[in-house]
């Protein structure tokens, strides 16, 4: 044995050999912990810790010559094994290729992710000018293209976000991970969007040839954040936890629950028992008989001051409001609260056959809340999709709020989205779009559709494997509107059906009324995202939980708990920003 004689070295010997040998052990894990991450992740991490007279000397023993040559094959081993996670390897290949050679000066290993995404927005650039090149004869195309345009320039946006926080960095990209997901995510949305909003026909094919190189570049570049970051998280879990340890938005609790930063206006309009004198002073009133500062909601928007710092808070009275409303990207942090869901409410009929495109609907900012208030589209079933709300802001939350229409009530675009204690009522895919949301301890009303309609309570839009989306009801009730209970034994409802190839939706810990078909889940169009849609119960009950009878596609499934525990609020939603913004939520299963 190695150690056969070591009773008969000296103490001090043995310290020295106990030394060296575990110095040995670190040096060979680090060396093995940077082989695994150029195999499972195809990034490869390199450090420079070698002084500067070091590197010197280095420099004046070596050729010029051969440095540029060592660097080029680093980055080009890298680049091939960092396409291999991809789906589309022959796009990263020639796009990472073009892009060192269009900079080999900055080209570096450890700036492979950062050049992918700088691609995939030189290629949205690319897209913008294809788009204006081509003609728009009908009103619904040239309606069309100009919500192309302003959705190319909401991706250009996050592209550009992506690509500051994408450093070289282990810890900073760890740190970043959800941003760059999310934010990739919602890229992919909108270019489906654009494509989206056109008519059937060669106009609809050739925008979707135009926008095909950006779309497989984005889902390139979310496969690599996926492939590094899951790898070096098994490896620094400590690391990472104590990163996000360090957010700012990270607070303390008190014994309100709430964040020890939040103001105590702001504290006492978000617990759950405010009562009608117990109101916070808004910044602004909207009041329908003019009895406030405003008249309309949209007027009192229009008021906030450009670089408002903080919360800004709209307090909207009693009455039916009959606008739209919409808060822009730049109007960050805005709550609006109500008299109730059924005091307080925004209407609408802006509507698909009258030919208003579904994304020219009400919309909301970063960092929105909504409280007690109604959102109501009343063009009616025969209008078919009528949006009441469209969301597309990032860390949204709606509090005891009411969604009313038939068909495409409530729009779930894109970003991470928050819903608790909300009621939503509709007919087809009334609950759609391709966020990341969950709705916590929501009522789902499921009412009657015109003739020979079939009803579908949900219609995700995933589009890409790679994309973190999603709509998740858990601890929400399924039951059907009075309008539909004489009429519910002969119109078939169903929880879902595939809006895209990778449409995912889980239903977990609620209560299924006994409205929905035995079959559970409804095919969008033939065998279309059969196979890779992702569809998952969990825990549900009521008659119309049972599984015995549910569809048997290969993306169907009955989880674990394990399984939908990555569907409650912090693995899918990162949700310390709900309690940061004071919301009431639970964490975990129920």
């Amino acid at each position: 044995m190695v150690f056969q004689d070591f009773d008969l070295v000296s103490e001090r010997r043995r310290l020295e050999r106990e030394q060296k040998f575990k110095k040995r052990l670190t040096i060979a894990f680090i060396s093995l912990f940077a082989l695994l991450v150029i195999i499972a992740a195809g990034i490869l991490v390199i450090v420079y810790d070698n002084s500067k007279q070091s590197t010197k000397q280095q420099q004046e023993k070596a050729p010029q010559s051969q440095e540029p040559a060592k660097k080029d094959g680093q980055v080009g081993r890298v680049i091939k094994t960092v396409c291999n996670a991809t789906t589309y390897k022959e796009t990263c290949l020639s796009s990472l290729k073009k892009a060192v050679e269009k900079n080999p000066s900055t080209a570096h290993p450890k700036d492979i992710l950062k050049l992918a995404i700088e691609a995939t927005n030189d290629e949205v650039e690319k897209v913008l000018d294809k788009v204006s090149s081509l003609k728009f004869n009908t009103p619904q195309e040239k309606a069309a293209f100009k919500d192309c345009k302003e959705l190319i320039e909401n991706a250009k946006q996050e592209l550009n976000q992506s690509i500051s926080h994408s450093g070289s960095d282990v810890g900073k990209l760890l740190k970043n991970e959800h941003e760059l997901n999310n934010w990739l995510s919602a890229v992919m949305s909108y270019q489906q969007t654009c494509i989206d909003g056109f008519p059937e026909g060669k106009l609809k094919s050739d925008m979707e040839n135009t926008f095909n190189a950006s779309k497989e570049l984005t889902s390139n570049s979310l496969a690599m954040v996926s492939a590094l970051t899951s790898f070096l998280q098994s490896f620094q879990t400590h690391s990472s936890r104590r990163l996000l340890a360090m957010e700012p938005n990270s607070s303390s609790i008190d014994e309100d629950g709430l964040p020890s930063w939040i103001s105590h206006e702001d504290r006492r309009m978000l617990k759950d028992d405010v009562e009608e004198d117990d109101k916070p002073k808004p910044n602004v009133v909207v009041a329908k008989d003019g009895g406030g500062d405003f008249k309309t909601i949209a007027a009192a928007l229009a008021a906030m001051p450009e670089k408002y710092e903080g919360r800004y808070v709209i307090y909207v009275k009693a009455g039916i409001y009959e606008e739209t409303v919409t808060v822009t990207k730049k109007m960050v942090n805005v709550t609006i609260y109500g008299d109730g869901s059924q005091k307080s409410i925004v209407t609408g009929s802006k509507n698909f056959a009258d030919g208003v495109q579904t994304f020219r609907t009400a919309t909301f900012g970063e960092g929105f809340m909504a409280k007690a208030m109604g959102f109501r589209n009343t063009a009616g079933p025969e209008k078919h999709q009528a949006v009441a709300v469209r969301v597309q802001a990032d860390r949204a939350i709606f509090l005891n709020c009411r969604f009313e229409g038939y068909q495409d009530t409530l729009y779930a675009q894109t970003h991470r989205q928050y819903y608790r204690s909300c009621v939503v009522v509709g007919t087809i895919d009334f609950i759609f779009g391709d966020a990341a949301a969950i709705f916590q301890n929501c009522l789902i009303l499921v009412r009657k559709p015109m003739e020979n309609q079939q009803n579908i309570v949900t219609a995700q839009g995933r589009i890409d494997p790679h994309e973190t989306t999603g709509i998740v009801l858990q601890n929400c009730r399924i039951e059907p509107h009075p309008d539909l209970v004489p009429a519910k034994a002969t119109v078939k409802s169903y929880l879902g059906r595939p809006w895209k190839e990778y449409s995912r939706t889980i239903i977990m810990e609620s209560t299924i009324e006994d409205l929905i078909h035995p079959d559970g889940w409804l095919p969008w169009e033939g065998d279309k995202g059969l196979k890779t849609l992702y569809y998952a119960e969990f825990n549900n009950k009521g008659p119309g939980s049972k599984t015995d009878g549910r569809v048997k596609w290969p993306g169907y499934h009955l989880i674990s708990k394990e399984e939908a525990n990555k569907y409650t609020i912090e693995p899918f939603l990162q949700g310390d920003w709900i309690t940061d913004m004071g919301a009431p939520v639970h964490f975990g299963l129920f």
